[in-house]
Parts: structure tokens; sequence; C-alpha cells
């Protein structure tokens, strides 16, 4: 019986090559060297296809509330319990890839980066009800996440300011601080680059 393990082409989710059973060439080992470092924030530069994005799903999962820990089971982290009893799943995380921002004019790229944004702060609806925010803040939330006609209604400012607001947010309701993993993120710049309106989005 043929028991070799299907190679997770265009699978980019940890979990999904996990459950799955697809082959997996462990990587865990950067969980261990980022929680060995002392910054508070870290910047891979990797050649493309060098697994970036799948590593950021992998981090994604071992430290967002409410993670399967199974998905860990057998890997090199798993053989740090101190870490894994520390930091698995204790942490409300934002995950953020700008891979499909790429748009003709600023207009057009800014509305696909609140598409980005606004689809990933969706996750976080418990927020309208959390007790342990006030109106206010609950309304903050609201504002965020508001749409017209299937679009993310965000002006430039309020984009702006969309990850520290949802930060704040997730931290009062949490009581721990927010993982933000960006993904992609010199996409925009390179688009704006080609077409003519880089200084607007720097």
């Amino acid at each position: 019986m043929d028991k070799s393990l299907m190679l997770p082409i265009g699978v980019e989710s940890f979990a999904e090559i996990r459950k799955k059973g697809f082959y997996y060439v462990d990587k865990t080992r950067l969980i261990e060297q980022l929680l060995n470092q002392s910054g508070k924030v870290s910047l891979f530069t990797r050649p493309r296809r060098f697994g970036k994005t799948l590593n950021m799903s992998m981090l994604k999962s071992f430290f967002e509330q409410g993670t399967d820990k199974s998905l860990f089971d057998g890997l090199h982290i798993s053989k740090r319990t101190d870490l894994c009893d520390q930091y698995m799943g204790k942490y409300p995380v934002v995950l953020i890839s700008l891979k499909d921002v790429s748009a003709p004019t600023f207009d057009e790229a800014i509305k696909r980066i609140a598409m980005v944004i606004g689809r990933e702060l969706d996750r976080f609806s418990f927020l309208e009800n959390s007790p342990n925010l006030v109106q206010k803040e609950r309304e903050r939330y609201k504002i965020l996440t508001r749409e017209n006609n299937g679009l993310y209604v965000m002006d430039k400012m309020l984009l702006i300011s969309s990850l520290k607001t949802i930060s704040e947010l997730l931290y009062k309701h949490f009581g721990q601080k927010v993982i933000i993993l960006i993904d992609e993120y010199d996409v925009p710049l390179d688009k704006a680059f080609q077409n003519g309106y880089y200084q607007e989005m720097v």
C-alpha cells in the first residue's frame, strides 16, 4: 500500500496541510527562534517561494486563542512544552495579506486595502457585544466594518488607524497583547511604483 504523502501544491494554510495529511517540512523551530528574540517587530525578507506565507499561517495557528493544539503534534515545537504552555493559543492574532492589492490607481488601491482589512476585522464580530468594551468602543468596531454595496466604507484616515484601533479593542477584550502578521507588505508599494502613484502610497 502506498503511504506517500501528497505534496501541498498551492496550499498556503498550515492548518489545512496538517489536517489533510499533506507533506510538511517542519519549520516550527522558527517559533522557538522568534520567542527567544527580544524585539517587538520581526521582518522576513526572503526570496519568492521561500514559504513566508505558510510560515505566517503557522504562526497564526500557534499563537491564536482557541487554536487546535493537535496541529503541532510531532513537530519540533511540541518538544518545547515550556514554550507551548506559555504561548500556544494565548493571543489574539490579526493576519492580513496585501498580495491582491494590485491596482492601476491610488483610489482603487485604497479600496482593495480596505477590503483586505475589513474582511479580517469581520472575524472579530464578537467585539460588537463585548462586555469588556464600553459602548463607544463597540461603536468604533462597527464603524471599522461598515459596508455599502458590498464594499467596506473606510476613508484614508480610518484605514490608516484601522490596525491600531483593532489592536486596542482586542487588547481590551482579551486583556492580552495582539500579534499582527502582515504578508506581502511590499506589493502595494511595488504596484504603486509601476503605475505612477508611489508617493501617494508611501
